[in-house]
This record gives structure tokens, C-alpha cells and sequence, in this order.
């Protein structure tokens, strides 16, 4: 127990001069890179991600703050829905004014120092192992937990919608779709935001979504359930089922579902590709990785080991945003990254709120959205 307490001292002690020593030393070539909030997320909904920012903040600060002034641009969109009689006990919300000036917070250098919170959050991220070094499966791991906790409080936001009885839970007949859904198919007995994906949801088969469930409802391209994987899956299968077979054949996976696993980013599936033979080769090889049983279709099951490519999950962005941090500020090229090296490349990882327009020296693409 001593030698613990006593090693416990000497880190923060270890800690206290190494703040020190670099309070003094932020990058003078940083000072003139100011920091902006991200202010184009949709609140509409939509598969496939559409709406999302994938590129959740690096640092934990920014996302509540961004969380804090997109919750009151979402009560201003919904009033009549969202302003209501506070419950007992309820919090009162702040105003919007408070929240005019945080973009001023975050570019004071006293206010919120961007070497000093890089800093802090070195030791939360070096975890496995804390070795003094972030490899990118550590970085996956924090973009993930950051995903993760936006887009869960985005579901809680938007639950408060549907719940017209505030009991936390949310029926089929409380959730109202998305106006586009209904036009499409009034019946809801098919497709998204349907029976069948609400009862998918619904793991524990009560009839109703607490809010890990909604989640899964909203996102199912991130859910660890397997009932709305399977549903995804076959979902996919009946939106290019010609036939009615309830399986894809090849001409089939050729014309409907080859292009979303080729590109999945840029594939747009309003749009109509037209397939030629060039790539008739690469779509019979890779409808012959996927068709397991070798039976020339391709069952829902068999779906899953690329449904992931169709409908990318939060580790993919998460991966992407993880990869170019790396590449950008490791200066050894180790494949890893120091703290001193995460010190000298902040914007690496600062990347998705700063100014586009503030340094000609950084190219347009620096923003990952």
C-alpha cells in the first residue's frame, strides 16, 4: 500500500513539472489556427448515416460543448414539441446566449489550452498497454467512445419526440417516421423504421424501446444486436429481390447490391449504375467469397460478413479518422505516437473544428466530414 501511495506521488509530482515545462511552450505556429464548433448537422433522418458527421470531436470539452448548442438549435427547430411543463426535479436549460460565446472560449489560449487538454487526455488513451505510445487501435478505440456518446445523446434527443407518455420508453405507435419513409411506404409493415425493424430492436421482446434499443432502431448500422444485423441484412435482399425468392442470385447482386460493397462512401442508391463487363469478373469473384454454401445465392446469413461494407459502422469512421491523425503527426513514422509528437501536431487531432479558411498552408480536405 505504501509503495503505491509513495509511486502514485512521484507520477503526479512527474506530471506537475512536465505541465510546467510545457505550459510556457505551445507552438507559437499554432496561435493564428482558430477553432470553430461544427454547425451542419441535419436533424433529419435518414438510412445509411445520411445526416451524420462522422468525424466526432477528438476531445471530450468540444463534444459537449457542440452537444450543448446543438441541443438548443434542436428545441428552435422542435418548440412546440419540445418545450414542455418541467417534471419535479427537472433541470432548467440554459439560455441560448450561453452558449454564443464558446467559440471565444475555445481560442483563448488560458481559457482552453489545447497542448494542456492533449496533455490530459494522453493517459486516457494510452490504455492498452499503457506504454507511453497511442498505437491506432488505441485511437480507434477513443474516436469510437467519442462516436458512441454523441450519437447515444442524439438518440435520447430525439426520443423525447416520440414518447408522448415521458415513461422512457417508446411503442410502435408512438414513433412517428420521417414524413419521406411514409410517402414511400405508408403501410410501415416493411422497411426502415417498419414493424419488422422496430420488433429487431426490441431484444428483450417487451413491445417496447428503452434507449440502448431506440439507439439500435436509429442506428442499426452500429448495433451489437444480432437481430437488427440480420434485419439489415434482409432488408438489403428485399429492396433487390426481383423474383421474389427471398435470396439474391448474381444478376441480382450484379445490378442492385455490387456498386454499395465496391464504394459504399460514394455510393448513392437513388442513383442507377450501369455495370459493363469489366467489372462482371470482379463481381462474380467476389459473389463467390460471399455465397458460402456455393448454392449460386446469397441468403441473409451470408449477408453479414458484408454488411459492415454496406452500411459502414462507427469503427470505419472512427479507423479513417484514426489513420490520418497517425499519418499526419508521426513524425518518426513508428506507427505510433508520442505525446511530444501528438504536442507538436495538434491539429491532427483538433482537425474537425478548425477554421477552414484561416492557413492556406492546409489543404481543403483537413476537415474530415
Amino acid at each position: 500500500m505504501e509503495r503505491s501511495f509513495l509511486l502514485l506521488i512521484l507520477t503526479v509530482i512527474a506530471l506537475g513539472f512536465f505541465l510546467i515545462s510545457y505550459t510556457p511552450k505551445t507552438p507559437h505556429t499554432h496561435h493564428h489556427r482558430r477553432l470553430k464548433l461544427r454547425s451542419n448537422f441535419s436533424f433529419s433522418q435518414s438510412p445509411n448515416g445520411r445526416g451524420r458527421d462522422h468525424a466526432a470531436p477528438f476531445d471530450p470539452i468540444i463534444r459537449d460543448i457542440e452537444q450543448r448548442r446543438e441541443d438548443k438549435e434542436w428545441e428552435k427547430a422542435h418548440f412546440d414539441f419540445a418545450h414542455h411543463d418541467p417534471a419535479p426535479g427537472e433541470e432548467s436549460q440554459p439560455e441560448w446566449e450561453d452558449f454564443m460565446d464558446a467559440e471565444d472560449y475555445i481560442n483563448n489560449e488560458d481559457r482552453f489550452n489545447v497542448t494542456l487538454r492533449i496533455i490530459s487526455l494522453f493517459p486516457s488513451i494510452d490504455v492498452n498497454p499503457a506504454d507511453g505510445f497511442l498505437s491506432l487501435d488505441e485511437l480507434v478505440q477513443w474516436n469510437m467512445q467519442q462516436e458512441a456518446a454523441e450519437t447515444l445523446h442524439r438518440s435520447k434527443r430525439e426520443m423525447v419526440l416520440h414518447d408522448k407518455n415521458r415513461d422512457e420508453f417508446l411503442s410502435f405507435d408512438e414513433f412517428s417516421p420521417p414524413r419521406w419513409m411514409l410517402e414511400q411506404n405508408s403501410s410501415r409493415d416493411e422497411g426502415w423504421w417498419s414493424h419488422q425493424h422496430f420488433n429487431a430492436s426490441d431484444i428483450d421482446g417487451d413491445g417496447l424501446l428503452n434507449l440502448t434499443e431506440f439507439n439500435d432502431f436509429q442506428h442499426p448500422s452500429d448495433s451489437a444486436n444480432p437481430n437488427v444485423v440480420l434485419w439489415l441484412c434482409k432488408e438489403e435482399i428485399r429492396l433487390r429481390d426481383k423474383d421474389g425468392d427471398g435470396k439474391l442470385n448474381f444478376q441480382e447482386f450484379f445490378t442492385g447490391l455490387f456498386d454499395s460493397i465496391r464504394d459504399p462512401i460514394n455510393h448513392d442508391d437513388n442513383s442507377i449504375h450501369q455495370n459493363d463487363g469489366s467489372n462482371e469478373p470482379h463481381a462474380k469473384k467476389l459473389f463467390s467469397d460471399i455465397d458460402h454454401d456455393k448454392d449460386g445465392l446469397l441468403s441473409d446469413e451470408e449477408l453479414k460478413s458484408v454488411i459492415g461494407i454496406i452500411h459502414p459502422s462507427q469503427r470505419y469512421y472512427a479507423k479513417q479518422q484514426a489513420e490520418r491523425a497517425l499519418e499526419e503527426a508521426d513524425a518518426n513514422k513508428d506507427s505510433r505516437l508520442s505525446l511530444q509528437e501528438m504536442i507538436d501536431y495538434p491539429y491532427a487531432f483538433y482537425r474537425a473544428i478548425f477554421a477552414d479558411d484561416d492557413d492556406d498552408d492546409y489543404d481543403s480536405h483537413d476537415e474530415l466530414r
